[in-house]
C-alpha cells in the first residue's frame, strides 16, 4: 500500500537523522527511528514522569519497579498516544504524558507476567523480573504496576480514562488467559487466533489511540476512527511479530527464532503451514505443537518457504494495515492523520525487509 496522503512536514523532518541520508522514514533500516526522533521531547518527558512515580511505591519495592521501567521496549503504545493527540512539534501536553504513562505501566505489567509464564530469562538483554526477583515476587510486582496505572487513571477530571483503561486491562488479561489455555493444543482455529490477537495485543493499541485522540480534543467521530485505526494496527503488528518468529534474522531482532513452535503456540504462520501440508506431515507437525516430539524448526522453515506461507501471512498484515488506514481516510486534514498513517507504512517496510526464503 502506498499512502494516499503526502508525508507530513513533521515526518519529513524526522526522517533526516544524523549519519543517514535524507528520505522517507519507511526507507530506513531502523524505521522506528523516525518516530522516536519526532517524539524525542514527548518520550523524554514520559521517562521523567515514570521515574518520578517511583516515590509513590513503597520503599521496599522501588528498585524493583525502577528495574521494570528501565527494561521497557520500544514504547510504541505511548507513541500512539502522542501521535493520536498530536498538537505540534515540541508541544508536550501533561495530560498526554500522564495517560501515556498509564498505558505503558499496564503494558509493563503484562510483560512481567508474560515472562513468568514463558519462563523467559532475558528481556532487552537484561534478566527478566522473574529471574531477577523470583516468579512469586514478580507476579505481585506486575500486580503493583497494574494497580498504580489505575491509580494514575483516577487522577483525570472524569472517570472516562479510568473506565477505558480498566476495561482494556481486563480484555488484555483475558486474551493472555485464552492463549495460555490453548498453548500446546492443535484445537485452535483462525477465528481463535484472531480473537486472541485482538484481545492481548490490539486492545492496548486501540485504547492508546482512543485516549490520545480523546484528550487531544478531537471530534468524537475522529476519536472513534483513531480507535479503529489502533485496533487494526495492533492486529497487523502482532501478525508481523508472529511472522518475524520464523522469517526474521536472530542477529537483527535479538531473540531466538522458532519460539512459538517450541512453546506450542499456534500462530498464523503455523496455521497456514498446517493447511498446506499433506495429512501425514501435518500430523507430525501437530505432534511438535503438542510437545509429543521435538520441534523440527529447520524443516518447518523450509516448508514455509516452499509452500508460500510468507506471502499469505504478509498479505494478512497488509489487510489489517489497509483497514487501519481506511479508518482515517475521511480526515486527511487533521494533524494526527499523516503521522498515524506513517506507522502503517513503517510496518509495511518491516515486512518487506524480512527474509522470505529460510
Amino acid at each position: 500500500m502506498s499512502s494516499a496522503y503526502p508525508q507530513s512536514a513533521e515526518w519529513a523532518a524526522a526522517s533526516t537523522l544524523p549519519g543517514t541520508a535524507a528520505g522517507p522514514v519507511v526507507a530506513k533500516p531502523h524505521a522506528f527511528a523516525g518516530v522516536f526522533a519526532l517524539l524525542a521531547a514527548h518520550l523524554a518527558e514520559l521517562d521523567r514522569f515514570l521515574h518520578g512515580q517511583l516515590g509513590a511505591f513503597e520503599p521496599e519495592i522501588r528498585s524493583m519497579v525502577g528495574y521494570c521501567i528501565d527494561t521497557s521496549g520500544k514504547r510504541i503504545r505511548p507513541a500512539l498516544v502522542f501521535l493520536s493527540g498530536w498538537r505540534g512539534p515540541g508541544v508536550v501536553p501533561p495530560d498526554l504524558v500522564r495517560v501515556a504513562a498509564v498505558v505503558e505501566l499496564v503494558h509493563l505489567a503484562t510483560l512481567v507476567h508474560d515472562d513468568i509464564m514463558d519462563e523467559a530469562d532475558l528481556r532487552r538483554s537484561r534478566r527478566t523480573a522473574s529471574r531477577q526477583y523470583g516468579p512469586t515476587a514478580a507476579v505481585l510486582l506486575g500486580d503493583a504496576l497494574f494497580a498504580h496505572a489505575l491509580h494514575l487513571a483516577t487522577q483525570f477530571p472524569t472517570n472516562e480514562v479510568c473506565a477505558a483503561v480498566s476495561d482494556s486491562t481486563r480484555r488484555v488479561c483475558a486474551g493472555e488467559i485464552v492463549q495460555t489455555l490453548r498453548r500446546g493444543s492443535t484445537e485452535v482455529t483462525r477465528a481463535d487466533y484472531q480473537r486472541i490477537v485482538d484481545l492481548k495485543t490490539a486492545e492496548l493499541f486501540r485504547v492508546s489511540c482512543f485516549l490520545g485522540a480523546r484528550l487531544g480534543d478531537l471530534e468524537p467521530e475522529y476519536v472513534a476512527a483513531a480507535s479503529r485505526f489502533g485496533r487494526h494496527l495492533g492486529i497487523a503488528y502482532q501478525i508481523f511479530d508472529d511472522l518475524v518468529d520464523f522469517f526474521g534474522e536472530e542477529r537483527r531482532i535479538g531473540k531466538t527464532l522458532g519460539t512459538d513452535l517450541a512453546s506450542g503456540k499456534l500462530t498464523l504462520p503455523l496455521l497456514a503451514l498446517l493447511e498446506r501440508l499433506p495429512a501425514a506431515e501435518a500430523a507430525m507437525l501437530n505432534r511438535e505443537i503438542t510437545g509429543e516430539r521435538p520441534p523440527q524448526l529447520a524443516l518447518r522453515l523450509r516448508q514455509m518457504g516452499e509452500l508460500g506461507v510468507f506471502a499469505e501471512v504478509a498479505g494478512a498484515v497488509q489487510t489489517q494495515v489497509d483497514a487501519a488506514c481506511a479508518a482515517l481516510r475521511p480526515w486527511p486534514h487533521l494533524a494526527p492523520t499523516p503521522l498515524l498513517l506513517g506507522l502503517g507504512e513503517i510496518l509495511q517496510a518491516q515486512v518487506a525487509g524480512l527474509k522470505r526464503s529460510p
